[in-house]
């Protein structure tokens, strides 16, 4: 399932660099540091992949 907005993508895409222990779990905020404990790095994945293009700043 693709994010449905930038804000998704950018706090999926914190939250797999922490999930692959590129950055520390300590530097998260907000909703990537739920993302990284309730998200499997493949679902991860697929937030934080795909175009940008045509998709709000933020999801309603």
């Amino acid at each position: 399932m693709p994010a449905k907005s930038k804000a998704q993508q950018k706090a999926a895409g914190a939250a797999l660099s922490a999930k692959r222990g590129d950055t520390p779990k300590s530097k998260l905020k907000g909703a990537s540091k739920q993302m990284v404990d309730s998200m499997s790095e493949k679902q991860l994945e697929d937030f934080a992949t795909g175009s940008t293009k045509g998709k709000p700043e933020h999801a309603d």
